[in-house]
C-alpha cells in the first residue's frame, strides 16, 4: 500500500504488486519490519466499500494488515489516476533515498 501527503495528511493512493517478485519483496518485509506500528497511517481509509477493481480497502480488510510507519519512499510507475484518486496499473521500481516521505505529494 502507498500513499502521499496532502495537507500533512497521508492519503492512500493504491495498493502495488506488479514488481514484487520473491527477492522484492524479502528485501521490503526487512526494510519494513522496524517501521511496524499498531495504527493504519492513512487519513482517508476505511474505505466504505471495497472498489471495482479491488483498490478499495474496508474496515474488515485492514484488521488483517500489518501497518507501518510511512518512513520509506517507494519509486512507482502506474498509468493514471481513477476518479477515486486511486493509482491505476501501479508497479513497485525500488526505494529512492533521495527523498523524505513527507516530501512525496500527488503529481499529475
Amino acid at each position: 500500500m502507498v500513499g502521499y501527503y496532502e495537507n500533512k495528511v497521508l492519503r492512500f493512493a493504491g495498493k502495488v504488486r506488479a514488481g514484487m517478485v520473491p527477492f522484492v519483496k524479502r528485501k521490503l518485509i526487512a526494510d519494513l519490519k522496524p517501521l511496524r506500528t499498531g495504527r493504519c497511517p492513512f487519513g482517508n481509509l476505511p474505505d466504505a466499500k471495497s472498489s471495482r477493481w479491488g483498490g478499495g480497502v474496508t474496515a474488515e480488510q485492514m484488521r488483517a494488515f500489518i501497518w507501518t510507519r510511512p518512513e520509506l519512499v517507494a519509486q512507482i510507475r502506474f498509468v493514471e489516476w481513477t476518479a477515486e484518486g486511486r493509482l491505476r496499473h501501479a508497479a513497485y521500481l525500488g526505494l529512492r533515498s533521495d527523498k523524505s516521505a513527507r516530501e512525496v505529494h500527488r503529481e499529475p
